[in-house]
Protein backbone atom coordinates (compact mmCIF):
# COMPACT_ATOMS: atom_id res chain seq x y z
CA UNK A 1 0.00 0.00 0.00
CA UNK A 2 1.22 3.53 -0.75
CA UNK A 3 1.25 6.15 2.12
CA UNK A 4 -1.63 7.89 1.11
CA UNK A 5 -4.13 4.37 1.46
CA UNK A 6 -2.19 4.07 4.23
CA UNK A 7 -3.09 7.54 5.90
CA UNK A 8 -6.80 6.98 4.51
CA UNK A 9 -7.21 3.75 6.10
CA UNK A 10 -5.50 4.63 9.70
CA UNK A 11 -7.38 8.11 9.69
CA UNK A 12 -3.49 9.95 9.84
CA UNK A 13 -1.69 12.36 7.79
CA UNK A 14 1.12 11.26 5.38
CA UNK A 15 2.96 13.68 7.45
CA UNK A 16 2.35 12.10 10.48
CA UNK A 17 3.12 8.71 9.23
CA UNK A 18 6.40 9.87 8.03
CA UNK A 19 7.05 11.27 11.22
CA UNK A 20 6.39 7.78 13.18
CA UNK A 21 8.40 5.94 10.87
CA UNK A 22 11.32 8.88 11.78
CA UNK A 23 10.91 8.26 15.04
CA UNK A 24 11.09 4.26 14.66
CA UNK A 25 7.56 3.53 15.94
CA UNK A 26 6.33 1.56 12.37
CA UNK A 27 9.21 0.25 9.81
CA UNK A 28 7.26 -0.05 6.80
CA UNK A 29 9.37 -2.00 4.07
CA UNK A 30 10.68 -0.24 0.73
CA UNK A 31 10.75 -1.20 -2.83
CA UNK A 32 13.31 -1.03 -4.88
CA UNK A 33 12.60 2.27 -6.03
CA UNK A 34 13.11 3.29 -2.00
CA UNK A 35 9.13 3.56 -1.60
CA UNK A 36 7.05 3.13 1.40
CA UNK A 37 5.28 -0.28 1.18
CA UNK A 38 3.07 -0.80 4.11
CA UNK A 39 1.22 -3.83 5.04
CA UNK A 40 -1.88 -4.22 6.12
CA UNK A 41 -0.04 -5.28 9.73
CA UNK A 42 1.68 -1.11 9.53
CA UNK A 43 -2.05 -0.15 9.10
CA UNK A 44 -2.77 -1.57 12.05
CA UNK A 45 -0.48 -0.55 14.49
CA UNK A 46 -1.15 3.15 12.80
CA UNK A 47 -4.67 2.93 13.62
CA UNK A 48 -3.41 1.70 17.16
CA UNK A 49 -0.85 4.60 17.91
CA UNK A 50 -4.16 6.56 16.57
CA UNK A 51 -6.51 5.69 18.99
CA UNK A 52 -3.86 5.38 21.48
CA UNK A 53 -2.51 9.49 20.65
CA UNK A 54 -6.48 10.37 21.09
CA UNK A 55 -6.77 9.10 24.32
CA UNK A 56 -3.83 11.50 25.46
CA UNK A 57 -0.92 8.96 25.72
CA UNK A 58 2.34 10.23 24.48
CA UNK A 59 4.54 8.74 21.98
CA UNK A 60 6.83 6.73 24.25
CA UNK A 61 4.10 5.74 26.13
CA UNK A 62 2.34 4.39 22.37
CA UNK A 63 5.76 2.51 21.93
CA UNK A 64 5.81 1.09 24.93
CA UNK A 65 2.10 -0.07 24.55
CA UNK A 66 2.49 -1.33 21.04
CA UNK A 67 5.56 -3.28 22.16
CA UNK A 68 3.21 -4.96 25.06
CA UNK A 69 0.71 -5.25 22.60
CA UNK A 70 3.10 -7.24 19.96
CA UNK A 71 4.20 -9.12 23.15
CA UNK A 72 2.02 -12.10 23.44
CA UNK A 73 3.85 -13.08 26.43
CA UNK A 74 3.34 -10.19 28.19
CA UNK A 75 1.31 -9.79 31.63
CA UNK A 76 -1.69 -7.49 31.43
CA UNK A 77 -0.79 -6.08 34.92
CA UNK A 78 1.95 -4.40 32.49
CA UNK A 79 0.04 -2.67 30.28
CA UNK A 80 -2.48 -1.44 33.49
CA UNK A 81 0.28 0.15 34.56
CA UNK A 82 0.94 2.30 31.40
CA UNK A 83 -2.58 3.30 31.39
CA UNK A 84 -3.12 4.20 35.67
CA UNK A 85 0.27 6.13 35.50
CA UNK A 86 -1.77 8.09 32.49
CA UNK A 87 -4.88 8.21 34.50
CA UNK A 88 -3.14 9.67 37.08
CA UNK A 89 -1.68 12.57 34.89
CA UNK A 90 -5.11 13.12 33.35
CA UNK A 91 -6.22 13.54 36.98
CA UNK A 92 -3.58 15.93 37.88
CA UNK A 93 -4.33 18.12 35.06
CA UNK A 94 -8.20 18.08 35.41
CA UNK A 95 -7.41 19.12 38.99
CA UNK A 96 -4.89 21.75 38.43
CA UNK A 97 -7.71 23.11 35.08
CA UNK A 98 -10.40 23.21 38.37
CA UNK A 99 -8.42 25.48 39.96
CA UNK A 100 -7.89 27.62 36.96
CA UNK A 101 -11.52 27.50 36.13
CA UNK A 102 -11.83 28.56 39.49
CA UNK A 103 -9.88 31.68 39.65
CA UNK A 104 -10.92 32.62 36.16
CA UNK A 105 -14.48 32.44 37.24
CA UNK A 106 -14.02 34.23 40.57
CA UNK A 107 -12.32 36.81 38.28
CA UNK A 108 -14.79 37.27 35.77
CA UNK A 109 -17.73 37.53 38.21
CA UNK A 110 -15.70 40.49 40.34
CA UNK A 111 -15.36 42.27 37.06
CA UNK A 112 -18.07 44.56 36.38
CA UNK A 113 -17.95 43.87 32.44
CA UNK A 114 -19.20 48.29 31.89
CA UNK A 115 -17.36 51.06 30.87
CA UNK A 116 -15.33 51.79 33.67
CA UNK A 117 -11.72 51.45 33.48
CA UNK A 118 -10.78 49.37 36.94
CA UNK A 119 -10.67 45.57 35.91
CA UNK A 120 -9.65 42.97 39.00
CA UNK A 121 -8.96 41.07 35.88
CA UNK A 122 -6.10 43.06 34.32
CA UNK A 123 -5.03 43.87 38.23
CA UNK A 124 -5.01 39.74 38.86
CA UNK A 125 -2.60 39.75 35.93
CA UNK A 126 -0.24 42.62 36.18
CA UNK A 127 0.57 40.87 40.01
CA UNK A 128 1.02 41.95 43.77
CA UNK A 129 3.50 44.81 42.68
CA UNK A 130 1.73 46.36 39.90
CA UNK A 131 0.97 49.70 41.76
CA UNK A 132 5.08 50.00 42.50
CA UNK A 133 5.53 51.14 39.01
Amino acid sequence: MKIGDVAQASGLTAKTIRYYEDIGLIRPARGENDYRAFAEADVHKLAFIARARSLGFSIEECRTLLSLYEDRSRASADVKAVAEAHLRRIDRKIAELEGLRGTLGNLVARCHGDARPDCPILDDLAGPHADDD
